[in-house]
């Protein structure tokens, strides 16, 4: 299990691969596998029978899973991508912080 520096809800810019410089919110995590979904990235389409419940059929988008490491986590007070570096406080909990202004992410 791979430790991940996104939760679901943060707003990301793609670093890397086809949809380089877009940025989206996180919609999934799966910290197995090291992969994240992000809303409006790496499009995919299926093509469905009709059934009765979709009498149309057709062809349904929807994001797929991207790695992990091709995502930067974008800071709010920033503004930018940004590295994540993670602090212990004093009661134990792990905290997030942006390495380029140093406050929380959370």
């Amino acid at each position: 299990m791979a430790k991940i520096h996104v939760k679901s809800g943060d707003q990301v810019a793609i670093i890397s691969g086809e949809d380089r410089g877009k940025k989206g919110k996180v919609l999934e995590v799966h910290p197995k596998t090291g992969r994240v979904i992000v809303d409006g990235i790496n499009i995919q389409k299926k093509h469905t029978r009709a059934t009765q419940t979709n009498p149309q059929g057709g062809i349904i988008e929807k994001p797929g899973p991207i790695d992990a490491s091709n995502v930067a986590v974008i800071c709010p007070s920033c503004k930018d991508p940004v590295k994540v570096k993670r602090n212990r406080q004093a009661d134990g909990k792990l905290e997030r912080e942006c390495k380029k202004c140093g406050k929380a992410i959370d």
